[in-house]
């Protein structure tokens, strides 16, 4: 049965993290937002010392790249019940997008296709991509939420494959080492033809095409990358390459059981920062929050803020729902885009209300609360939108596929 309390394994990790979020990804926050584009240099040594605390294995679980899931034949034989890698990834995500979501983005090997990489890479895989900063490579002009409609194909030939065609939106798109791109090996297949390849930035190609202007997490480049008879090879290919009209896309859509709740980590401490901020605001403008009162008698203010308190507490439950249930081998494909619509809507919610209620200080730059409102609104976009969650989770439910409810 799951603990809610931190695991105490994990405290003193989780502490270290809420420094450097405190620390350094916080304070540099303004300065990265305002200076687009820019290369955050400090993050190399904060990503040094997370490969050095996986490495030691006293920071398992640090960042993105720490997601993985073990097969029941891999978990211990004693039947126990196991805190691991996925739980500590949330939680330390959690604690570095209270200091900054874009920064946490531009981190160095802790890319979202870090996160596909560790989810669904062979052990071979794995050692060979260790230490290689890569992104995710899904949306394209035409296909968004829907990613059976991947137009960008994969063809196969002799020792490799040769990808055409054009991503957008690749977090990370102009400075990682590589990208993880869904191409379809047999448009006429469908779904089940799409499959994932590390591309490696210098693959001649490849280019990176421009990066975008954007509302939020302003700190992180977001690229336009296409794709031009670029040759891959055959072991770069993540997963089977056989093309199984069961299992083909699921196994695909798999890495995101793993990555979804780590955006609603995102999207946890994004909102709880909002809120900590909102509370000393209102606690300097005299509006004190009383948990003993009920709400209907205390200032309007007081009971926005409890109602916000409560929807971030519903959001932070099903996130460590989702993790703990993949560190223990368990179906959470559900669960995950639970976690992800609640997490995405509720943190977009919380810190819009934040802003609202603190009015002109939240509004401009005097904080940070008005850059939060911005950098939330992603969360609740990318790894699949609030209606595609919604769609999966009543798909889940109701024991229908996908033909069935569109």
């Amino acid at each position: 049965m799951i603990n809610l309390e931190t695991p105490r394994k994990f405290r003193a990790f989780i502490h270290q993290a809420h420094q450097v979020a405190a620390e350094m990804l916080r304070p540099n926050s303004r300065q990265y937002d305002l200076a687009e584009h820019a290369y955050p240099k400090e993050l190399d040594m904060l990503a040094a010392m997370v490969d050095g605390l996986g490495a030691s294995g006293t920071g398992s679980g640090a960042g993105a790249s720490g997601v993985r899931r073990t097969s029941a034949s891999e978990e211990d034989g004693d039947g126990k019940v196991k805190n691991g890698s996925n739980l500590s990834s949330v939680l330390s995500v959690m604690e570095m997008c209270w200091g900054d979501v874009g920064l946490l983005l531009s981190m160095p090997r802790q890319g979202l296709g870090n996160s596909a990489i560790a989810s669904v890479a062979s052990d071979e895989q794995l050692a060979r991509f260790d230490g290689v900063w890569a992104g995710m490579a899904i949306t394209e002009p035409g296909c968004g939420s829907d990613s059976a409609n991947i137009q960008t194909t994969a063809r196969l030939d002799g020792d490799g494959y040769v990808i055409n065609g054009e991503k957008i939106f690749v977090t990370a798109g102009g400075r990682c080492d590589a990208v993880v791109v869904w191409a379809t090996l047999d448009k006429a297949v469908g779904r089940a033809a799409i499959k994932s390849f590390v591309v490696f930035k210098d693959t001649p190609g490849m280019t990176v095409e421009r990066l975008e202007h954007k509302l939020g997490i302003r700190s992180s480049d977001t690229a336009t990358i296409r794709f031009e008879n670029c040759r891959v090879p055959a072991e770069n290919l993540l997963g089977a390459p056989e093309v199984d009209a069961e299992k083909g896309f699921a196994g695909v859509m798999q890495t995101f059981d793993n990555t979804r709740p780590l955006v609603a980590a995102m999207a946890v401490g994004c909102a709880r920062a909002s809120l900590e901020v909102t509370r000393e605001l209102l606690s300097e403008a005299g509006v004190e929050i009383d948990y003993d009162r009920p709400v209907h008698l205390q200032p309007a203010a007081a009971a926005s803020y409890l109602q916000m308190e409560a929807d971030w507490e519903a959001a932070y439950l099903l996130t460590l729902q989702a993790a703990w249930m993949a560190d223990n081998s368990q179906p959470n494909s559900l669960q995950a885009s639970m976690a992800k619509a609640k997490a995405g809507r509720v943190g977009n919610d919380i810190t819009l209300r934040c802003v609202e209620l603190t009015g002109s200080l939240g509004y401009s730059e005097h904080h940070l609360l008005e850059k939060w409102a911005r950098d939330s609104k992603i969360l609740d976009i990318f790894e699949g939108t609030q209606q595609i969650q919604q769609l999966i989770v009543a798909r889940r439910l109701l024991g229908k596929t996908s033909a069935e409810l569109k």
